[in-house]
């Protein structure tokens, strides 16, 4: 166990958010942007000046990523959508101006949504559904892949009850990808076809049954580390190519939700979280960040035209 300095980032507000996912640095802005699940929000703070910004959707929104101009690719309640992020003018709230519906699955339960998701190193947009209602257990999770034509594939991955974890390795050839629920707390590793986009070879790569915690969002380092957040232990856990623990730091609150690098030189980690219903500490719901010694790479962008 470290003793890494973690800081809650003040500038990032002083209203927790419900459930904060998703962090993306977008270098050309300097700028992270998350979410808030359930106030179906995007949030951005730009780091040098500490001004923070927030767009309410119509319905939930999980994850995002980004093209060359801008335009948000959001997994949302009930698909993939194109998000132009409007500023306020004269002082007037920011609003979002949400586009057509890119994409979306046959959702085969009533109660689903998109969940993690992020761009491989090629710019194909991956993000998996979950049943809501996790109380449930129900495998009818799966994790699907957007590609640069704008077509969304049938499922690559099924049977999952909390998709999480999504990453690659700084070369791409590795795609990890974790089930978060108590009943799974499982990360796999898979072969990852760069030419094809599709992943093979699935096997286990850390089980957090034999560690704290769940497997919740995750980031890898130059050094093609793993890192994912250990909700429910809050902890960020190091898990090195070959999947064996080799750090833990502490995080302030209890459900660190996902992580990522950023800042000017990418050495800083961000860390979203989650506030429980019940016994939520005045961090809980926060954003940290933690200077772990190790720098991150650049957020893939979507390659195609939104």
């Amino acid at each position: 166990m470290e003793n890494a300095r973690v800081e809650r980032v003040e500038a990032a507000g002083l209203s927790p958010a419900l459930v904060g996912e998703s962090p993306v640095w977008r270098a050309a802005e300097q700028a992270l942007y998350w979410v808030d699940i359930p106030a179906q929000k995007i949030v951005r703070l730009r780091l040098d000046t500490g001004e923070r910004s927030e767009w309410v959707l119509p319905e939930k929104v999980a994850c995002l990523a980004f093209d060359h101009r801008g335009t948000v690719l959001a997994g949302c309640e009930t698909g993939l959508f194109a998000i132009r992020l409007i500023e306020g003018v004269a002082g007037g709230e920011p609003v979002a101006v949400t586009g057509s519906k890119l994409a979306a699955p046959v959702f085969p339960f009533a109660g689903m949504r998109f969940n993690d998701g992020r761009c491989d190193r090629q710019g194909r947009f991956w993000s998996g559904t979950m049943v809501q209602d996790m109380a449930a257990a129900n495998p009818a999770g799966a994790l699907y892949r957007f590609d640069a034509r704008g077509v969304l594939s049938a499922p690559v991955v099924d049977a999952l009850i909390v998709q999480n974890g999504l990453a690659w390795s700084p070369e791409g050839a590795t795609m990890y990808l974790s089930d978060s629920h108590t009943s799974r707390r499982l990360i796999w590793a898979f072969d990852y076809d760069i030419e094809a986009g599709e992943p093979r070879n699935r096997r286990v790569f850390a089980d957090l049954n034999h560690h704290a915690g769940r497997p919740d969002g995750a980031a890898v380092d130059a050094d093609g580390c793993y890192w994912i957040c250990a909700n429910d232990a809050g902890l960020l856990l190091r898990f090195t190519p070959q999947g064996k623990l080799d750090r833990q730091i502490v995080v302030p609150a209890a459900k660190p939700s996902m992580c990522a690098f950023g800042g000017r030189d990418l050495d800083t980690l961000f860390v979203t979280s989650i506030r429980p219903a019940a016994g939520a500490t005045e961090h809980d719901g926060h954003l940290f960040a933690v200077r772990p010694g190790v720098t991150g790479m650049i957020e893939p962008e979507y390659a195609g035209e939104l």
